[in-house]
C-alpha cells in the first residue's frame, strides 16, 4: 500500500507490523525510499546472520510500502552486513564468559543429574551446533531433549538423537523432575501449551539458579562454542565415548511380518521410516497418527525433519512446497493430518504448478482426533454434538480425488502392502503425489 493514501484507511488498510511481528524475529516499514539499503542490511544481517548469507538466522520482514519502490532520485547504497546480531551477547564480555564458565561448572559439578533443552540453531547440522550441543551432552553426562513441537531438527546417522519432550505437561514435569540442573539452548523455558484446570503450567519443576539459558539474547554460535571448550567436549567421539547420545550406524524398521494387514498409524510411520532417502526433508504435521515416527526414524540416514508451527494447524502442504522450491534436489515427504491438511488443501494445485518433488501422505482417521484428546483432558468426553464437531467421516473427504482434481497424482492405501507399494512408486516418480492413508 502507497504511504500516501494509508491515512485514508482504504478497505485494504491492516496493520501489517503487528501480524509479522507474531512470527518475526525483525520488523520494520521502510519510512523513505533513501532508506531501503540500509532497512534491507539490518533485516538481511537479523535473517542471516552473517555476511555470506549461510547462517542459520531468523524471520525478518521488511514492509516497503508500494510508492517507494518508483521512486527516481534515490540514493543507492551498498552496506556491509555485520557478521553476528545486533547487540548480540558476546562470550568476548567478561560477564558472558563468567556465565558461561558457571554454566559448565554446574553441568560438570560431581554427582549432578543435568539435562540440556535445545531448539532452533542449536538443532542444526548446518553450523555444526547440534554437533557441539550432543557432544557437550555426552562430556556432561547429561539427557539431550528437544521441544515437543520443534521447529526444526537435523537428525539420522551422524547427528546426536534428542528425546522429544513429552506434549502434555504433567508427563513433561515427570520427566523434568529427573534432573537437577538444566541447560537452555536457543529455546524459550518450557510451558503448558493450554491452561489445563489444576495442571502445571512450568514444566521445569527447578529453582531458578538451577537453570541456565542461552537465548536469543546471546550470539548463540559463540555461546555453544566456548561452552563446548569449557566441558571439554572435543574429546567426544561418536560411537566411541558419547554415551549413546549419537546415531552412528544406519537401522530402519524391519519389514512387516504381515503385509495383507489393515494399515494402522505405526505401521504408516515404520514403512515411512522404511522408504525414506537419504538427505530428504520430512515435513511432519501428522500430530497423533504419527507419533510412532520420531523413533522409527532414528536410525535413518540423515534427514531434516521439520514440524508444526506450535498449536498451528494447516502448515503441511504450504511448507512441503516452500521447501521442494528452496532444495529441489532434496526430495520432501509431508507426513498429514487430515483434519489440519483441509486448512490448507489449495497448496497441492502449487505443487502440481511448480511440479514439485512433494509426496504427500493423509493419514486419513476420519477425525480431529487432537481435539478429541484435548476434550478429553478438559472431560468434556460425554457430548455426541463434540465429537460430531471433530468428525470428519458425515461425509467423507475423498483426498485422492481431491488431489487428482488438482492435478496431484493419487493413490488409497487400505492395508500395509498396499502403502509400501504407493510410497515406493511415489518415491520413484518426478513432481507431486499423493497417498491416502485410511488408518485403521
Amino acid at each position: 500500500m502507497s504511504t500516501w493514501i494509508k491515512e485514508s484507511d482504504p478497505i485494504l488498510n491492516m496493520d501489517i507490523e503487528g501480524l509479522a511481528r507474531t512470527v518475526s524475529a525483525f520488523t520494520r516499514t521502510t519510512s523513505e525510499a533513501d532508506a531501503i539499503a540500509s532497512d534491507v542490511r539490518d533485516a538481511i544481517a537479523v535473517g542471516c546472520l552473517d555476511s555470506t548469507g549461510e547462517g542459520d538466522g531468523n524471520v525478518a520482514t521488511l514492509i516497503v510500502p508500494h510508492d517507494l519502490a518508483f521512486e527516481r532520485e534515490v540514493r543507492g547504497a551498498v552496506l556491509p552486513v555485520p557478521s553476528s546480531p545486533s547487540g548480540a551477547l558476546s562470550p568476548q564480555d567478561e560477564g558472558v564468559r563468567t556465565f558461561l564458565e558457571g554454566c559448565a561448572e554446574a553441568l560438570r559439578r560431581p554427582g549432578a543429574k543435568p539435562a540440556i533443552y535445545a531448539a532452533g540453531a542449536a538443532t542444526l547440522s548446518r553450523s555444526g551446533n547440534f554437533e557441539k550441543v550432543g557432544k557437550i551432552a555426552a562430556a556432561c553426562g547429561a539427557k539431550l531433549y528437544c521441544e515437543s513441537l520443534f521447529t526444526r531438527l537435523d537428525r539420522g546417522v551422524g547427528a546426536p538423537h534428542a528425546s522429544r519432550l513429552p506434549y502434555f505437561p504433567q508427563d513433561a514435569v515427570r520427566e523434568l523432575s529427573k534432573y537437577d540442573v538444566v541447560l537452555i539452548v536457543d529455546a524459550k523455558k518450557p510451558v503448558a501449551m493450554f491452561g489445563y484446570e489444576k495442571g502445571p503450567v512450568d514444566l521445569i519443576p527447578l529453582p531458578e539458579e538451577s537453570v541456565w539459558e542461552i537465548d536469543r539474547g546471546f550470539d548463540v554460535d559463540a555461546a555453544i562454542d566456548l561452552l563446548y571448550r569449557e566441558v571439554g567436549a572435543e574429546r567426544i567421539r561418536p560411537g566411541v565415548n558419547c554415551r549413546g547420545v549419537f546415531v552412528t550406524s544406519e537401522r530402519r524398521p524391519p519389514k512387516p511380518t504381515r503385509p495383507d494387514a489393515k494399515l494402522t498409524a505405526s505401521a504408516m510411520c515404520s514403512s515411512i521410516a522404511r522408504h525414506q532417502p537419504a538427505g530428504c526433508i520430512i515435513v511432519d504435521e501428522s500430530l497423533t497418527s504419527g507419533t510412532n515416527y520420531y523413533e522409527a526414524s532414528k536410525g535413518c540416514p540423515a534427514f531434516s525433519h521439520l514440524f508444526q508451527t506450535g498449536g498451528a494447524i494447516g502448515i503441511g502442504p504450504p511448507l512441503a512446497l516452500g521447501c521442494a522450491v528452496a532444495c529441489p534436489h532434496r526430495r520432501v515427504i509431508n507426513i498429514q493430518a487430515d483434519g489440519s491438511g483441509l486448512y490448507s488443501v489449495q497448496a497441492l494445485w502449487s505443487q502440481a504448478k511448480e511440479n514439485a518433488d512433494v509426496v504427500t501422505i493423509v493419514c486419513a482417521n476420519g477425525r480431529y482426533n487432537i481435539l478429541n484428546l484435548e476434550l478429553e483432558k478438559q472431560k468434556v468426553t460425554s457430548s455426541s454434538h463434540a465429537r460430531n464437531l471433530t468428525s470428519l467421516d458425515n461425509p467423507p473427504v475423498g483426498w485422492a480425488k481431491i488431489a487428482e482434481g488438482f492435478g496431484v497424482k493419487a493413490s488409497i492405501a487400505t492395508t500395509v502392502e498396499e502403502f509400501d507399494a504407493s510410497l515406493a512408486e511415489a518415491l520413484g516418480r518426478s513432481g507431486p503425489s499423493l497417498i491416502e492413508a485410511r488408518l485403521g
